[in-house]
């Protein structure tokens, strides 16, 4: 049984989650993000949820606040993203210098209905996971996706970087992991990562993915026949 196997229903998950607010860094179902935790604030969020369910919602500033150029800005005044997505804490790690190394595993995506007052020094908000119910159901789309051409564009995006990977995992590797890891992981602004995390289903975040793929090799002089 996987960590987030126990999540079958938006019931199953709490209507009342932490946020941690984090620019140009997304998490969708199943995939896993690392984050490197030092502030205070963040520390106490895992101490917390560490005695508790373990769920933390990551999602990312608004654009256009004047912290642009901040990753995680402080204040409960900073406007936030209207949609992110819950990760279970799945692997721990305390760190000599009071950091900690954490892996989030991604379960369902969520609407933010409203923030909750509260004195903690993080936020807290109250968010609807029904738009999402389909989060829940591992595999669901894959079907739909064009994979043959998402590893065409893929191993030709890896070529012009001249960037290595294993192929054989990743030809192993099932489409909605492979995708939402991607996605995840992928170098992209805010803006596209967004894009990425909204997109209505599976099908449609691989078509976003494909594109963007698709325009950073053809600005960047890599794109050709075998993309189309």
């Amino acid at each position: 049984m996987s960590p987030t196997d126990r999540y079958r229903r938006p019931a199953d998950l709490p209507p009342r989650i932490p946020l941690f607010p984090l620019r140009g860094a997304i998490l969708l179902p199943r995939a896993t993000l690392p984050l490197n935790v030092f502030e205070p604030r963040y520390l106490q969020m895992l101490d917390d949820v560490m005695s508790g369910d373990r769920l933390i919602g990551i999602v990312q500033p608004a654009s256009g606040d004047g912290h642009d150029d901040e990753e995680s800005p402080e204040g409960d005044s900073i406007h936030l993203r209207g949609v992110g997505c819950v990760g279970r804490v799945t692997s721990y790690q305390e760190l000599d210098d009071a950091r900690l190394m954490i892996t989030l595993t991604g379960v369902s995506r969520y609407d933010i209905i409203d923030e909750a007052l509260t004195d903690l020094p993080y936020r807290m908000a109250s968010v609807s996971y029904d738009r999402f119910a389909t989060d829940l159901s591992e595999g669901l789309g894959e079907d739909q996706v064009d994979r043959a051409n998402l590893l065409r564009v893929l191993r030709s995006y890896l070529d012009a970087n001249k960037l290595e990977a294993d192929w054989s995992a990743i030809q192993r590797a099932s489409s909605e992991f492979l995708i939402n890891a991607l996605c995840v992981m992928c170098p992209y602004g805010p803006e596209e990562k967004q894009a990425l995390l909204e997109a209505e289903d599976l099908r449609c975040r691989a078509d976003v993915l494909v594109a963007l793929a698709e325009m950073e090799l053809a600005s960047s002089g890599g794109s050709g026949s075998t993309l189309q």
